[in-house]
């Protein structure tokens, strides 16, 4: 049973085979090509309907936040942030092959000069040591989709 206030996602459909986009989505996500990562995933989540549609915003939001982070808008990637934590977190502990527990523990870490900052524009760089990354449990698994 889902604590309150989370959804029963948990373990919908993880036995379904990943969509071609999610899988394209988390190449660019992992080689740090953030705004690539949002635009496969965003075309996903702009024709899906099922109930991981804010799943899939929220790894968008994560791969914006990264990119903004990435250009020196601490303010946008603070933003999306705190709305990528709000979209993911109803999904842990385990959501489409990600692990969230670690996913968003990671992606705290990346962030935690972010969240802590209290300038209007501070001055902060990404540390490429913390920029979490996305592998799946099961494996993505290659289909002959022809």
């Amino acid at each position: 049973m889902a604590a309150p206030g989370r959804y029963a996602y948990n373990s919908l459909m993880d036995d379904e085979p990943y969509d071609p986009l999610y899988l394209q989505g988390i190449e660019h996500f992992n080689v740090c090509d953030f705004f690539e990562s949002h635009e496969v995933w965003e075309e996903l989540w702009t024709e899906y309907r099922g109930p991981s549609r804010k799943f899939y915003q929220g790894l968008i939001q994560a791969a914006v936040a990264l990119f903004h982070f990435g250009n020196g808008n601490i303010r946008g990637a603070k933003k999306l942030y705190v709305s990528t934590r709000g979209y993911l977190e109803p999904y842990r502990p385990f959501h489409r092959g990600l692990d969230l527990e670690k996913f968003l523990g990671q992606f705290e870490q990346c962030f935690a000069e972010v969240a802590a900052a209290t300038e209007e524009f501070p001055q902060l760089e990404v540390n490429p040591e913390l920029i979490p990354e996305i592998h799946l449990d099961p494996p993505r698994v290659f289909e002959d989709l022809t």
